[in-house]
């Protein structure tokens, strides 16, 4: 190993060892590690303060028109192809099922240009992975037989990501001719998108969809046992608390939620970047409810341990809001981008940390990566899904500000004259991510 690459090894697992709490190693290994070494995408999913670090260190570097001239918006900040989806607007209350960014654990204000960075090193990084299923690099358990699946050839992965930065500059153009664009949604699509099967499940899983009771994620979790509606038995997954764990946590959400709480369980291994954080579920319904035909009148409620967003460690200056509390900015972000936002999100101080407390909607849905970019025509589905992605990406940080279209305007002149350079960017960048995943891979064995 050259100097250099024990350098990037030392940064990769002193980043790790500092928002995760444990070094990353062959002895006893953390479990977001495992699942961080099993591909590149994974190793990019949870290490998105890496990404923030070497912006800081100028090992990765944006157009400056990008950043100089445009002004800062709340951004996802964890921006990449897996964290979009379909989710209900207003939460678990709403009924329109609604295709857009579905995390924002690491909102914060800051600039686009590190959303569209992001997302776009995560085009290569799928696709990449997707050559690695093939030929036998990287596991999947999203399909069991891989006859006749191919992976987006190179050409077809610059033409996704100039796809999606267009839709993304048409999108800001539109909202800069007329701001009540900002209340568009993106809640349909044709028959031959690569979206409109996963709409039609997302749909099933809603209140009153055929699936509602064992697709949704409330049918899923729940189910009817002897002293009414409880959460299933999944070890691996749920872990049962005792007595006074469940007291401690019935007393102090109690307020935040709009019913009974019926159950408490923990919740395990969610996630990639968060998946060691502590977080809990809570079954939320009137008192007694213990039949099938209850299940629409209740919700799953998440209870989240809230760290400080990714890009704050180096970038908290760039705007004031960024001073509020992890979770404080976390919940005023999101009702920001939104369109409608859920009608149970808060935030709220508790056993020396903060903690998001949100609805968990019936009828999430995404797509992993493998299923974007493995099929017959990887290069069009891949397209049509960034597409999707442009449009309610630009859409979500337009709905900052509304009393001007200055971003917009902004933002649209510099994809125009440096999207080229944005592209190349982050395709070299998704070169550095799967070097750094090989370090990981060493350290988790020791070499």
């Amino acid at each position: 190993m050259t100097q250099s690459e024990h350098s990037r090894t030392t940064l990769i697992a002193d980043e790790l060892e500092r928002v995760d709490g444990r070094r990353p190693g062959r002895d006893a290994p953390e479990r977001k590690h495992r699942k961080m070494a099993s591909n590149p995408f994974h190793f990019y999913r949870g290490s998105a303060q890496i990404f923030y670090t070497d912006l800081k260190d100028g090992l990765l570097c944006l157009p400056e028109g990008m950043t100089q001239w445009v002004k800062p918006t709340a951004v996802v900040g964890d921006c990449h192809i897996a964290n979009f989806g379909f989710v209900t607007e207003k939460g678990s209350h709403g009924g329109l099922v609604v295709f857009v960014p579905n995390d924002f654990d690491d909102a914060c204000i800051g600039h686009a240009a590190w959303d569209l960075a992001r997302f776009l090193t995560s085009i290569f990084l799928a696709s990449h992975y997707a050559h690695g299923i093939l030929d036998g690099r990287y596991e999947t358990s999203e399909f069991d037989d891989l006859t006749g699946l191919k992976a987006p050839s190179e050409k077809a992965e610059v033409k996704a990501a100039r796809a999606f930065l267009k839709t993304y500059r048409k999108t800001a153009e539109a909202i800069a001719r007329d701001p009540a664009t900002r209340r568009s949604v993106k809640s349909g699509f044709p028959r031959d998108h690569l979206l409109h099967a996963s709409l039609k499940k997302a749909r099933k899983r809603s209140i009153g969809g055929n699936n509602f009771t064992t697709k949704s994620t409330l049918g899923k979790a729940v189910h009817v046992a002897p002293e009414g509606l409880r959460f299933r038995d999944r070890p691996g997954r749920y872990r049962r608390l005792d007595a006074a764990s469940v007291a401690t946590i019935q007393s102090q959400f109690r307020p935040y939620v709009d019913d009974d709480i019926l159950d408490i369980v923990e919740r395990l291994g969610a996630g990639t970047g968060s998946v060691n954080v502590e977080r809990y579920y809570l079954l939320v319904g009137p008192a007694g409810a213990s039949t099938e035909a209850e299940l629409p009148l209740c919700h799953v409620i998440e209870v989240k341990q809230q760290r400080t967003a990714a890009p704050l460690r180096h970038f908290a200056d760039i705007d004031p809001r960024n001073r509020l509390s992890p979770a404080h900015l976390t919940v005023d972000l999101q009702r920001l981008m939104q369109r409608e936002p859920d009608l149970l999100l808060d935030e709220v101080a508790w056993n020396g940390a903060q903690w998001l407390v949100r609805s968990r909607h019936h009828a999430r849905y995404s797509l992993d990566p493998e299923a974007i970019c493995l099929s017959a025509h990887p290069g069009r589905n891949l397209r049509q899904y960034v597409e999707a992605c442009g449009e309610v990406l630009a859409l979500a940080h337009g709905r900052t500000d509304h009393r001007s279209t200055a971003f917009e305007t902004a933002i649209a002149a510099r994809i125009a004259d440096s999207g080229e350079a944005l592209i190349e960017t982050a395709r070299a960048y998704a070169g550095q991510v799967v070097a750094d995943h090989a370090a990981l891979c060493s350290l988790m064995s020791g070499k």
